[in-house]
Formats: structure tokens, sequence, C-alpha cells
């Protein structure tokens, strides 16, 4: 192929006036214009830092989790793949302090606003109609309950109505009601402090602690370290919440549900691991790693597992095996694979497996045939069960499907062959191919060289003997001797023009009955 010449296309254009004319006179869309950003106002930082990112490079969320679950630290590209926070450039607010004028109810619950009606961060709360008692139960304030509680009892996301029960001992509990005619009261119990802060209730000889005179007042050092461990919590819950969703999405929700409490708490990401490994629902996902561990295998993550799960899949449907090999259960578990992952079958061994045992299952009819002579206890289903099976080992299985294929080529040849010779046949590497080549010789002058045999008074041709022969087995010289002996009988007593000596019997070359 010439050589591209490179100069060529690198040659800048000619262009004439009249072009540059109509250039200067084209110009683009208003939609291809980027206008420029003042970053010398609050307006120009905060439309610079909100300007769409470049494209965020493809991150794998099961690493970005696995890393996440193990304590290590994310880079930015992964965080966001999660969701989680990135730290941003701070910005001056310059913005006149908003002062709080009264309370608006909303569908989301109270909203704090100022004289202007707007809220903290500068929205206009819309007020909702409370709804009929009917809807939410007599007592219940309807909508969400205060944001103040979602401390205690999480998303308010839901709730139609709530209602705040004052106990004897002076603390409280929160009643929601999701549905008409239905409710359900939280066993936490709180309180509020001389602030109006909600708190977890304490009993003592007056009551909440820190209700009584004033004296309990925190300082300004204890309010902001109170604040830091709210926005930790509030970040430890939206690590949940990411956590939740990703296992959600293989239908493991439940077991991370059975440690949220651990999540939304200071214990550690090993820990909380730990502890997630050590539940009935993840014991039931996962089960193949106690088989696993039991037949001297270490066990395997979370992702290496589901990852096996959907090779075995992939295969098994790119080979047609029925869906019941693969069907998925409670909490998506596949229990076709159970033993496979448990006995370290790997995706490659797996395909092994199914090419040999749909040599016999997509076989011709003597193949089938002679799977069922040789294992009269196994059917088509129940030889593909075999073959999928870790016990059963991999070279053990190829010598039992080499067999029944030797043995199918005996029965097209109108010859019969028992399981043990066929494995013998097969030790000594005798293929399919070689198996159907011989035995279709040995049917040609089997017959001929047991007659003659037995009319010269010779010791009995027999299959055994012409099998010795063709195969190369151990006894072929004999075997040759013996074929040569008859058909030279033959000859002396026929003459060499009789055709006896011509026929399929006679047949001696190299490599060939």
């Amino acid at each position: 192929m010439a050589r591209i010449n490179e100069s060529f296309y690198n040659t800048t254009p000619i262009v004439d006036e009249q072009t540059k004319i109509q250039a200067m006179r084209t110009k683009a869309p208003a939609s291809q214009t980027k206008s420029a950003v003042n970053t010398n106002t609050l307006e120009g930082i905060t439309a610079a830092s909100n300007a769409t990112p470049p494209t965020a490079p493809v991150v794998d969320t099961r690493i970005a989790l696995r890393k996440l679950q193990s304590g290590e630290a994310l880079t930015d590209d992964e965080k966001r793949s999660l969701g989680l926070p990135v730290t941003a450039p701070t910005i001056v607010d310059t913005k006149p302090k908003w002062v709080k004028s009264s309370t608006v109810n909303t569908a989301n619950g109270p909203v704090d606003v100022d004289s202007n009606g707007l809220a903290a961060d500068g929205s206009k709360p819309v007020a909702v109609v409370a709804k009929t008692p009917d809807a939410v139960g007599e007592g219940f304030i309807a909508g969400p309950f205060p944001k103040e509680l979602e401390q205690f009892f999480g998303s308010s996301a839901g709730v139609i109505g709530y209602r705040i029960i004052t106990n004897e001992d002076g603390s409280q509990q929160l009643e929601v009601s999701n549905a008409p005619g239905s409710s359900k009261t939280f066993g936490f119990k709180f309180g509020k402090d001389s602030t109006g802060k909600y708190i977890a209730f304490k009993a003592s000889g007056s009551g909440i602690i820190g209700d009584g005179s004033g004296k309990g007042l925190k300082t300004d050092a204890e309010i902001a370290a109170d604040e830091l461990a709210a926005e930790k919590k509030a970040k430890r819950k939206s690590a949940y919440d990411l956590l939740y969703e990703e296992f959600d999405r293989y239908g493991l929700g439940s077991l991370v549900a059975g440690i949220k409490d651990l999540i939304e708490s200071d214990t550690s990401p090993s820990e909380f691991t730990l502890k997630l490994r050590q539940t009935p629902a993840y014991k039931e996902r996962f089960a193949a790693n106690a088989k696993r561990l039991a037949n001297g295998f270490k066990a395997i993550d979370e992702a290496t597992y589901l990852g096996l799960e959907d090779s075995y899949q992939s295969i098994m449907q790119n080979y047609g095996l029925p869906a019941s090999y693969y069907e998925k259960g409670n909490l998506g578990v596949q229990k076709g694979f159970e033993d496979l992952i448990g006995g370290n079958v790997d995706p490659v061994t797996l395909e092994e497996r199914i090419i040999e045992g749909q040599k016999v299952t997509k076989g011709n009819k003597s193949i089938i045939d002679t799977a069922k002579q040789f294992f009269p206890t196994l059917t088509d289903g129940d030889f593909l069960g075999y073959v999928l099976n870790p016990k059963n080992g991999l070279q053990d299985i190829k010598r039992k499907v080499t067999a029944v294929e030797i043995g199918a080529g005996a029965v097209e040849a109108d010859l019969n062959i028992g399981l043990e010779r066929a494995l013998e046949l097969g030790t000594a590497g005798i293929n399919k191919a070689q198996a159907k080549q011989g035995f279709a010789a040995i049917g040609t002058g089997l017959q001929r060289g047991s007659q003659l045999a037995s009319i010269y008074g010779e010791d009995p041709y027999t299959q055994t003997t012409a099998e010795e022969e063709v195969f190369g087995l151990a006894g072929k010289t004999k075997a040759t001797r013996e074929r040569q002996k008859i058909t030279g009988l033959e000859k002396a007593t026929f003459g060499a023009k009789t055709g006896i000596s011509s026929g399929a019997l006679a047949r001696d070359r190299a490599g060939g009955y």
C-alpha cells in the first residue's frame, strides 16, 4: 500500500477573499456561544461553581463499594460514582443574615420562614391544607413529622400524619400513620431541652436533663461540637443510603438493612462489614462461601461471588442450557451455582464440562443409546447434571465421554462392546474418529475370519483378536500372525484367484485392518 503523503493533509487550505467575507458574516448559533462569567461577584462565583463538569470517567462501582467497606480512601471520581460528597470550593456568603419570623406547614413538614415568607435557603415554602381527620386519624397532624425528629427516626417520606405522645415520666414518643386507619408508635423516647431542641430522653429527678433552670444550656463550643457530630451522622446516613441502593440493585437491600444502626454509628467500616457477614440473610445469599471453606478453599468477596454467578449464567445461556440451571430464588440466590462456587470451578472449566456433556446429550442416536447402555441410571438431563457436579473430576468425565463415543463407533458397525473395553481403548489413545474407522474395518472382515479359523481348525478368530490388530493393542503381533495364517491356508486351498485372498480379512496394511 502506498504511504500516505502527510504533508498533503497538513497543507493550509487557500481561501479566497469572497470566502473570508462570507465566514465573517456567518455567526455561531447562540447555543454555541459561551457567555463570560464575572467571578468578582457572588453570582459569578456561584455560576462558575455550578458549571457543567466534564464527563466523569467510567468508574467500577463494585471496586469503589469494596473500598468503602474496607475503609480505604476513595478518589473524587469514586466518591461521585457512589454519590458521596466531594469537597467544593468555599464560597463567601455576602447575603443579609436570614432571621426566622414564623413557621409554615408544608408537604415536607414545618418550615421556618422570615418576614418575607422565605425559608433559610431562599425558597418560598408552599403551605398545605390539613387533611380531614378521617384521612390521618383523630388527633394526628397531617403531613410528615418535623425534620428535627429525623435525627431519631430517619426520613419521614411516606408519612401522611403524625402525633407526639407525652408519657407520665415526661418523655415523648412519635406515632406515625403511613395509610388511613393504621399507625405505629416508635419505642424511642425523646424530649426538649431548655432551648426547645429535641434530645434523647434521660430520666432524672427533675425530668429531662437540661430542662430545668437553664443551667444545662450548652456553650458555643458544645453547640459547634453537636453540629459537627450531626454533620458526621448525616454523612454516615448518606453512606448507608448509598450502600443500601447499591446492594438493592442485586436484590440484597435486606442484607444492609440489618446493620443500619452500625453504619450510622461510629462503627468502623471493617467492623460493620464483619457484622454484615454474620447476618442470616448474608449467609443465605452467599452460602457457597461456607462450602468453599468446608472444601479447603478460601472464602471470596461479594464482588467476585457475583461476578462468578454472572459468568456461569452467561456460559449456560450461550450453550442453550435450560433456565432451571440458573434460575434465581429468594435474595437472588442461584442454587445451581452454589456447588460450582463451593467446588472452586472457574468459568473456563465450567465451559469444558458443558462441552463434554453436550457431546453426549446432543450426539446422534448411537451415542445416546450407548450412553444409556453404559450408564443406565442416567437420563439425558442427569448426564448433564453429572458433568456439572464438581465432585466428578473433569478428566474422569472426559474418559467416560470418550468411552461412549468409542462404543457408539462399535454400534454403528453392528458390533457390541462393553464399558470396560471402551475405557481400555480410550486409555490406549483411541478417539471417536479412529474408533469409527477401526470398527468399520473389523465389522467387514470379522465374520469371514471366524469362518476360516473354524474351517481350518485354528484358534478362534474373535472381535477381541481383530481389535488388538486394528487398534495396535497389546497382542497385535500375535493377532496379525493368526489372520495371515488363516488367509494363507485359504489361498493354498483355493488359489489366489478365488477372491478370498482379496477380501476384507486379507488386508495387511500399516495402520488399518
